[in-house]
């Protein structure tokens, strides 16, 4: 019996220092990693890739069909207003342009034959017939009388009267001819559109010359020659692609969940891969009103601030990083903080207040992949618990942690909170 007490006892004991164990290590402060909550500078950027691309590109082509004869460039060269690109065979044009201009010189030279020795034969004409109407007239006022007297037979005062018709007659003829061979006659207006039709065909022959040599419309870059000697050329087809001389834009295809950050003039930097060391400005000049359906990405293009470097090329793909949001002094804190996920503008975090942890809401501001700002339920100088496996009301021991390591900054980016918070983008 004393034996029975005594293994009771001995079990009693153990249960109870069991329990003190217990409660000692429910009552012992757990070890947490704490952030303070510091002002610094906030930066929102955004990252993607674009292309060069010319405000106005295009496409020479022919208009005839012909045989190349020459091609007067090659891609990447520089060109002028003017300057001959190809020259097509031009034979058969020339040939066309010297008979128009034959036809258009006889056309000319009855005119002038009619403004000369055609009027000069006219008025001859007409002063003849004048005569004979004055001769014919003459006759008959003196053959009318003698046949009233009987002299002379009806027969005759005919005769002279048919004689006096006939040079009225000729008399008309001779001024129609005149009044046709005139500055408004129609022999003259009939001259004058013959020479009208022959040059309307000398300068269809030209345009066609002229069809046989493309030629830059303006100063720009070759970009894609497509065209050989010897080649036959179809109407419609482009022979060589031209880039415009003018401003450049980089154009880009950025995903549409990033759609709300962007705004038209906000300031970028740009890279090319194969330039590092060369970076230059640029600005968010538009965006799309809609949205690509297949990619799920809007089109987006920048204008560069300055003159273009001499190394850009049409299409060249570059690095193109915008800044879509700044806080110039921010209650920032990293990411791994949130105790829950950011809903709207809210978001939870655990703070230290009187040695136990604490759940505390906040308002989220300003986000970035890293950070985000708090507008409200912290101040600075606040510690902020690590979302680890701490639960509110316990006690805590804390250990600080860098800014880098919480913000995920990788080394060599400088120890600031601000430098940290920058280097944060969308892809």
């Amino acid at each position: 019996m004393t034996a029975l007490r005594g293994r009771r006892a001995l079990v009693a004991g153990v249960l109870a220092l069991a329990l003190a164990l217990a409660v000692w290590l429910a009552m012992r402060p757990v070890a947490a990693e704490a952030i303070q909550v510091r002002q610094a500078p906030l930066v929102r950027s955004l990252q993607f890739s674009a292309r060069v691309e010319s405000l106005a590109r295009v496409e020479a082509g022919s208009t005839v069909t012909a045989r190349v004869a020459q091609v007067a460039v090659d891609e990447g060269e520089r060109v002028r207003a003017g300057q001959v690109l190809v020259q097509l065979e031009a034979d058969e044009a020339r040939a066309a342009l010297a008979q128009a201009r034959a036809a258009e010189q006889q056309a000319r030279a009855r005119l002038a034959g009619l403004r000369g020795t055609g009027r000069q034969a006219a008025q001859a004409a007409l002063a003849q017939a004048d005569a004979g109407v004055r001769a014919a007239r003459a006759q008959f006022e003196r053959v009318d009388p003698l046949v009233a007297q009987g002299f002379y037979s009806p027969a005759q005062r005919d005769e002279a009267r048919r004689a006096l018709d006939v040079a009225l007659a000729q008399q008309a003829a001779a001024q129609a001819q005149r009044q046709a061979q005139g500055d408004a006659g129609a022999d003259t207006a009939q001259a004058q559109a013959q020479i009208d039709a022959a040059q309307a065909a000398t300068q269809a022959a030209l345009a066609r010359l002229a069809q046989t040599v493309l030629r830059a419309p303006a100063d720009a870059r070759v970009i894609l020659r497509s065209v050989e000697p010897g080649q036959i050329v179809q109407p419609g087809k482009a022979l060589v692609t031209l880039a415009l001389d003018g401003p450049v834009q980089l154009v880009a295809q950025v995903d549409e969940r990033f759609l709300q950050q962007l705004q038209p003039g906000q300031p970028a930097a740009v890279l090319a891969d194969a330039f590092a060391g060369q970076p230059f400005a640029a600005r968010v000049q538009s965006i799309a009103p809609g949205v690509d359906a297949q990619r799920g990405a809007i089109e987006v293009r920048l204008a560069l601030e300055q003159a273009p470097p001499d190394f850009l090329r049409e299409d060249m793909t570059l690095s193109v990083e915008v800044e879509t949001g700044r806080r110039e002094r921010a209650l920032a804190l990293p990411l791994s903080v949130l105790r829950t996920p950011i809903d709207g503008d809210r978001a939870q975090v655990l703070v230290v207040q009187e040695g136990r942890a604490t759940l505390r809401s906040v308002r989220v501001g300003l986000r970035t992949l890293d950070a985000f700002e708090v507008q409200e339920g912290l101040s600075a100088d606040d510690l902020v618990l690590r979302a680890t496996a701490v639960q509110p009301g316990q006690r805590v021991r804390l250990r600080p942690v860098p800014w880098e390591q919480a913000a995920g900054v990788r080394s060599g980016q400088g120890g600031a909170a601000g430098a940290a918070l920058a280097q944060g983008m969308g892809r």
